[in-house]
């Protein structure tokens, strides 16, 4: 079983002004409302595909109404802490010709209501998997994924950690079976800029070797790069589509990964099949459903296999031209 936990829950909402002019009053043309949160998000991806899940994190007032109705409504299986007063944050994303986000603060979760969380979490059995993702709410202690490997290690959970900065590089000394750093936070860790799949790969070895099992790298349009467990490098592209919206591409990566593998598919497939799933996602006004995720891991098994016989192609008019030429040293 796998289970994500969200610290930093929302509702996320859209607005599309036609206008953003500061000191004006900005109409919006169409809205949306969602259910966010980077934990939620995987699990609503691994939900879309069959992949059986549980949701927990900590809601409050009634925008965790809200988010809980919408989940349960999704058929996803929640398991929440409520606080005793506040309100889960909301998220205003103002998607016009350039995306302007305001996060909300949240409210201010007491201890006792993380202890909460613990004990459930106390009853996940040996074999599942732990998915900590998104950012800490300022309210808890920075460390607090850290914290929770601490006190769950050697209790056969894989632990699962994307996250940025120094939540992911604490993480590491717990040997977390899959992390997911993008291009631009590997670069900010290690002080470079790597942009592609092959650039990132030898950022993404050291990250290996500091710990994490499993390491994949997204790198936008370029595609992305693992590390797998065995210390073998993958690469994959994405498929062609257009950019709708980024929210969740990177959640959507990683729900497609650990359904892949829950699959039975082999590391490289599992990286392809994780890369169709951000692609879904950001060509998507939403979180991708499961025919737009079939849809694009078609095109990119086609991309890749026409890829492969244009390679297979080249050497064999290399071949050929050799081969010509030692015929003609042979005559002379």
């Amino acid at each position: 079983m796998i289970y994500t936990v969200t610290f930093n829950p929302s509702v996320d909402y859209v607005m599309h002004p036609s206008t953003l002019d500061m000191g004006y009053t900005n109409r919006s043309t169409s809205e949306e409302v969602y259910a966010g949160g980077n934990g939620i998000n995987v699990s609503t991806i691994l939900t879309e595909l069959d992949i059986d899940n549980v949701a927990m994190g900590i809601l409050g007032g009634f925008t965790g109404e809200f988010v809980l109705q919408t989940l349960q409504s999704q058929g996803i299986n929640t398991n929440f802490v409520f606080l005793d007063k506040g309100n889960t944050r909301i998220n205003v994303k103002l998607n016009g010709i350039i995306m302007t986000i305001i996060n909300g603060m949240g409210p201010n979760i007491p201890i006792s209501k993380v202890d909460e969380l613990f004990r459930r979490i106390d009853r996940i059995q040996e074999g599942s998997t732990l998915v900590l993702t998104g950012s800490i709410p300022s309210c808890l202690p920075e460390d607090m994924y850290d914290i929770m490997m601490s006190r769950f290690e050697n209790r056969g959970i894989r632990f699962v950690v994307d996250a940025p900065g120094n939540l992911l590089m604490n993480a590491l000394a717990a040997h977390p079976f899959f992390i997911k750093p993008n291009n631009h936070e590997v670069g900010r860790i290690f002080g470079a800029n790597p942009e592609t799949p092959e650039e990132v790969l030898p950022y993404a070895h050291k990250l290996h070797e500091q710990g994490a099992q499993n390491v994949l790298v997204s790198c936008g349009g370029y595609g992305a790069a693992l590390v797998d467990a065995e210390g073998n490098e993958h690469t994959t592209k994405v498929p062609p589509c257009r950019l709708v919206n980024a929210t969740g591409a990177g959640d959507s990566m990683v729900a497609g990964f650990l359904a892949a593998l829950d699959r039975g598919m082999s590391y490289g497939e599992a990286l392809n099949f994780a890369s169709a799933c951000g692609s879904a996602t950001a060509a998507s006004n939403g979180l991708a459903n499961r025919s737009t995720i079939e849809r694009f891991y078609a095109a990119l098994n086609h991309l890749l296999a026409d890829e492969k016989n244009k390679v297979g192609q080249e050497v064999v008019e290399v071949v050929e031209t050799l081969d010509e030429n030692d015929e003609d040293d042979q005559e002379s």
